[in-house]
């Protein structure tokens, strides 16, 4: 299977389309994508982090919805209204005070579902510091 976007052009349309991604800085950096599969960056930052100088979880949350996010954009293409319909979050460890990575893997992409799971790594660990899975609504082609 191939993919419909890459790496690069699914960057550029989120620049276009959710340029409030950024706000304050970019944060977020996709690093590849491949056949149902995305890998995202999120860099260390102070912002990120919460009392107890861990990365908070809304950090992770958003690194996970995006990574998967950019797994179905690039199978499909540039479907903007692809919206988050469920996202579910298990915390296994503390994260490292360093950049996070996402690893997202489609487990299903039909015509009005996408179904994935993303693992979160503090960057250079092997040890998962969060699981997530996600379902997506894909809108109907017009």
């Amino acid at each position: 299977m191939t993919t419909r976007m890459s790496a690069s052009e699914i960057d550029a349309y989120l620049d276009e389309v959710f340029p409030q991604l950024h706000y304050g800085g970019r944060t977020y950096f996709i690093e590849a994508v491949g056949p149902m599969t995305a890998r995202m960056r999120c860099d260390y930052h102070e912002k990120h982090l919460r009392p107890g100088g861990t990365i908070s979880g809304p950090t992770m949350m958003a690194l996970a919805d995006l990574a998967l996010y950019a797994a179905i954009l690039a199978q499909i293409g540039p479907v903007g209204l692809a919206v988050t319909t469920s996202l579910n979050f298990n915390f296994l460890r503390k994260p490292g005070q360093t950049a996070l990575i996402g690893e997202a893997k489609l487990l299903k992409l039909g015509k009005r579902l996408a179904v994935g799971e993303v693992g979160l790594y503090s960057q250079g660990e092997v040890e998962m510091v969060c699981h997530a899975t996600g379902t997506y609504s894909i809108p109907v082609a017009r």
